[in-house]
Formats: structure tokens, sequence, C-alpha cells
């Protein structure tokens, strides 16, 4: 095995692999885009509802006065320094050069989201719950394919100007037309956004479009029309855009932080979705390219909160000073959310991965127990699903009801998707089981593998060679003993270093053999889940589907699972689809933790509640003063 940098590296050096960074769905980070897994279930006529859910009625009533995981008399002040550890769309957690988050191009720090107002948000205690924001009120026409939504009055953007229907319709619009991929594709279902006057926009849905995407319309980001129509869309810009949300972008030093500052005169503060949040006075994000400075950043107070996604750290290192003193707290909460599919992604665009002969040995060459036992102190479980830690993820043998759904595709599937669910085989713990390794080779020969002394080549001659690409050098120890097990079997793993700004556009162009990525799925999938396994999303730069994935019984599938009726069809389909997916062995599973990680400086306060799907600190937490006066901190 070998090591290739392409940088050296840089003074602040590389924080955290984008490989096994968290491209998330997560509502804390993301909640326009974890409400791409929405489906509408507002009464066809009649008058408004306060909010839209997807399978059965919303659990808050009208005249609620505040999310039941909030303390509505939070104190607002102080800053949260923080380590994103979820980002989507553009956005980058090691640099940034931009800070439109809304397009393809250019690098954005994460949590612009907090910037941008929407229609309507989450309710983290449900599954698929939305309330209205900048909408009061959504009325549903009987076919449930137009959806008036009716603003309030009093919604400015951070200049004082009104937010009107002009602007949303502008908004959803753009968004579709030119926004980043994974915007375009969800919003490519939707005919068209009208005004119908100032504070009433109306959407209308292709005939053919889900009856999930409501939800997704009402949690998109409004734009300001008059701000788009003086400054081009598509222009990566370190000029802050004109937003409307509980905060906006303040002083900032590119590639090193950004301080995002709470709008004091917000003119949502008050409303029911929004009280006892957005309690910090500043967030600011910071910025490290070398994770052993990010901890050293939390040691010397640097950082006030850390998500810890090292076990190594989280099990050795927690021994400094004020840890010993209890000034910082290392706590543990539970994530509840799917944990989606973390693994290293083949590239089967790539000729060499087309066989899944050849796939499945890559597979069983890694050793997960060897790995967990050493390396991560027994820390992790290991990921066999793409739907892990949820009801959706196959197990056993198909029942009746997935069967249903896959017998009219079997001539598209594999016949092993009709058996057991499939799962990684659990090794002998050695590092380097014989039995899984005689096992690869064996597939690697049926696969039409060569020998040629010690290495394995094509029936060309070509040696067999793969391109890992990641980011940060902190990730080689976990290659290595990967790496020496394909060199076992004669493949030569090269562990391609590169900085920020090429990893993503290496990543949007799919110009790489291998890659490490996280994603973390809605408890809910929708429309946005088309990105991850679709063949239309194969041929969509910046897509999510990193594999290359083209299988039609897949596309029927997941069309399947977008449009199921109940949430008991939509779990049979999500199950059948996961089968499917796990026998075309499009990636090397990696590991999971259903545990939030923390360590935090104790100058907060938090409520006794944590929301069953998120875990949103930068909203829901606060500053608590007496607590920093006890450190003698001041912000």
């Amino acid at each position: 095995m070998s090591v290739r940098r392409s940088l050296p590296v840089s003074r602040r050096g590389a924080l955290k692999i984008g490989a096994l960074g968290a491209f998330a769905f997560g509502a804390s980070a993301l909640p326009f885009r974890l409400a791409a897994a929405q489906q509408a279930s507002a009464p066809a006529g009649g008058a408004g509802r306060h909010g839209l859910s997807v399978f059965g009625d919303l659990a808050l009533p009208p005249d609620f006065s505040q999310f039941p995981y909030v303390d509505p008399d939070a104190p607002k002040g102080g800053t949260l320094r923080i380590l994103p550890s979820q980002w989507g769309f553009n956005q980058n957690p090691l640099t940034y050069n931009t800070f439109n988050t809304f397009i393809l191009a250019g690098d954005a720090p994460p949590m612009m989201e907090m910037c941008f107002d929407t229609l309507m948000v989450r309710q983290l205690d449900e599954p698929d719950a939305v309330y209205g924001l900048v909408a009061d009120t959504v009325s549903v026409s009987d076919d449930e394919k137009t959806f008036s939504f009716h603003l309030r009055p009093e919604a400015r953007f951070h200049d004082g100007s009104p937010l009107t229907a002009e602007d949303v319709a502008f908004s959803l619009q753009t968004l579709r037309d030119e926004g980043h991929p994974s915007l375009r594709q969800v919003l490519s279902w939707m005919e068209r956004a009208e005004v119908e006057d100032a504070e009433t926009v109306v959407v209308v849905l292709k005939p053919e479009a889900s009856n999930r995407l409501p939800p997704t319309i009402a949690t998109m980001p409004i734009l300001s029309k008059a701000y788009y129509t003086e400054n081009d869309f598509q222009r990566s810009s370190l000029e802050p855009p004109l937003s409307s949300g509980p905060y906006r972008v303040g002083e900032h030093e590119t590639g090193r932080y950004v301080n995002y500052e709470r709008v004091a005169d917000w003119w949502a503060a008050d409303l029911p979705v929004s009280r006892g949040q957005h309690n910090f006075d500043i967030v600011r994000v910071e910025f490290f390219r070398d994770r052993q400075i990010a901890f050293q950043a939390l040691t010397n107070g640097t950082l006030t909160f850390r998500e810890e996604s090292i076990s190594k750290n989280w099990v050795t290192a927690y021994d400094f000073p004020a840890v010993r003193d209890g000034e910082v707290i290392k706590n543990e909460f539970p994530d509840n959310r799917p944990s989606g599919a973390q693994g290293w992604f083949i590239n089967t665009r790539r000729k060499k991965f087309a066989d899944p002969r050849t796939r499945q040995a890559l597979g069983l060459a890694f050793d997960f127990q060897w790995t967990n036992e050493n390396l991560f102190y027994g820390l992790y479980e290991r990921v066999a699903s793409f739907f892990e830690n949820s009801d959706m993820m196959a197990e056993g043998m198909p029942s009746e009801a997935e069967l249903a759904l896959m017998e009219p595709l079997r001539d598209q599937i594999p016949e092993a998707a009709f058996g057991e669910a499939w799962t990684p085989p659990v090794s002998d713990g050695s590092g380097s089981d014989r039995t899984l390794l005689r096992e690869a080779n064996d597939l690697l020969m049926q696969a039409g593998w060569q020998r040629d002394g010690r290495n394995l080549v094509d029936a060309d001659g070509n040696p067999f060679t793969i391109e890992l690409l990641g980011n940060s050098p902190s990730f080689e120890r976990i290659v290595q003993p990967y790496a020496r097990n394909l060199e076992r079997l004669g493949i030569q793993m090269n562990f391609r270093l590169v900085d920020p700004a090429q990893f993503q556009s290496r990543l949007n162009g799919f110009d790489f053999d291998m890659v490490g990525r996280r994603f973390a799925l809605s408890a809910t999938p929708g429309e946005g889940i088309r990105e991850f396994w679709t063949s239309e999303a194969a041929d969509t730069d910046g897509s999510s589907n990193l594999s290359g994935i083209r299988n039609p019984a897949i596309d029927a599938l997941v069309a399947k699972l977008v449009n199921a009726p109940t949430r008991e069809d939509m779990v049979t389909a999500a199950r059948a689809l996961d089968r499917v997916l796990r026998v075309g062995f499009y990636w090397v599973p990696n590991w999971y933790s259903a545990t939030h990680r923390v360590a935090y400086w104790d100058l907060f306060g938090y409520p006794e509640k944590t929301p069953h799907y998120a875990f949103p600190v930068a909203a829901t937490w606060w500053w608590d003063a007496d607590k920093a006066a006890a450190l003698g901190r001041d912000g």
C-alpha cells in the first residue's frame, strides 16, 4: 500500500475527511433539506391548516405556544463556538470561498441555512410534520395538486423590505431551474409557483408528483427577488446575500471562521415555531484542517462545543485539566434518527468496478471486527443497511408485501435479494481473515481478473489499482489495514489526499475510484431520496448517487417508496429497496453509532427534553451567564 498526497498539509492541517463527515439531511443542520422527505396530509378544500404532516394528524393544535422540546424562557446572549457535524449542498466543513450555498459552484460555510426563512419549519418530535413560519396557513385543492400558502404580512428581510409572495414564487422557480442539483431534482416535480396576491403564493404540482412534495416546498429557503435581480444567482461571492432568517452573516475571515449574528429584531422571534430558539447572540463556526489542532481548540477554549467523531479521542484524550476540574463536560445524547449509509462508495462508472463480484470482494477485505476493537475501542456497530438504525432496514426473509413489490421486477433483480437480507460477514478479528480473503479471491477470479505474479490484472494486462479519495491525513490509520488486505489479494490501493476545494470538485464530477461518505436520511424518505440511487441522478453532477447506480428495478422501488400512501407501505418499499441495494455491492459498509458524543465548556443551559429526530444545539441551547461568570468567560 502507498499513500500519496497531492499537496503538503497547510498550516492548519486537515480536520475531517469529507469522506466520513456527515453530508446530512439532519434537521438540526439543514431543516429545509430534511423536509425533502415529506408528504402532505392537509385536508382537501376548506379552511387552511397551520401545518402539514405525512401519515396522520398533526401533534400540535393551531393554538400551540411553542415546540415541546424548547424552554420558552431561555435567555438570549453569549457565543457558541462550534465545529459543524452536518452540512449539505456545496457546504464544506474545512474551508469556504462563497456565501452562496444553493448552487453547485464554490464552497460555502456550513449552517448558512440559519440565515434564511422558510414557509414552514420542522417539528422535531414528529417524523415529518411542518408548521407555519412565513406562511400562517396552507389550503389544499381537492386533487391535492394545488397548495395555496397564505403569508404573514409582517414577514421582513433584514433590510426591512417586506417578504411577499413575489419572493416566494421567485425562490421556488429559481431553485428549481438554477439551484444545486439536489434542489433542482426535487423541485422538478413542481409545475409552477404563481402569485395570487402579495400575501398568497400558489404552488401547482405536476400530475405525477408525489404527495410528499408540498412540505418539501414549504421548507425551501426564501430568497429576495430584488436582491437577485441586481445580483447573479449563479455567482459565487463572499458578499453575504440579503436574507430574512434568525441569523445573518457577521464578522468572518475566509477559511478560518464565520460569525452568524442573531438578528435582534427578527420579525418572527415571538412566533410559536420560534419561541425558545435561536438564543445565542453569535454562532461562530470555526474551520480547521487538522483534527488534532481542532481538538486542541476545545482544550484551550477556542471551541466551546465539539461533537466527537474520533473514538480514540473519546476514550483517551478527555483527561485534560478542564475536564478534570469540571469546566468541560463530557456527555452522551441518544441519536434516534436513521443513521443512514456510511461507507466507502465504489464508482461503478469505471469499467474495473462493473462486475458486482469485484465489488463484493472489495467488501470482504475490510475487517470491521479488527478495526472496531483495535482502532475504535469497541464504540461502533457495523453498518449493514442503507436505512440503518430504523424500521426501514431489511431483515431476514422478505415478507409477502415485499415480495409483491419485488416479483414483477425479478428479471432485473439479483436472485440473492429474494433470500435472507445480505449482511456483511463477521470476521475472526485477526485483521486478515483467511477464509474471507479466500472467498474474495474466488469472486475476483470469477469476475475475470487474472494473476500476474502477486498482482491482479484484467484481460488486457492492466493492474488492478484503486484510488481512495480523501481530504484528511488522519484517516490513513483506518485505510492502511484495509489496503494491506487488498494487497494480499493483488490489488494496490492508494489513499489520495487532496485539498478541500479539489475534493469537493472531484466529488461533484464523480472523479474518483472510491470515496467515503455518510448520508443521514429522514425518518420519512421522500422526493429527495431520488438523488441517491436513481439512474437519472447517476448522470447529474453534484448528486448523491456516488456509486453511479443505474438499475430500472431500483428506480421503480424508489418510486414505490416515494409514493407510498401509508407509513406501512413506505416501510415495506424501503425494506424491498434495501434488499436490492445491498446485493448490488455498491459500497464497502463502514460503521455507525446511535449516540451523539459531545464535549462542551460548562457555559450553557439546554432543555430537559431532547427532540426525538434531531440534536439542534445551535437552535435550542442557550448561554448561561452565571456559569460563564464562574469560568471568567464573557462570550
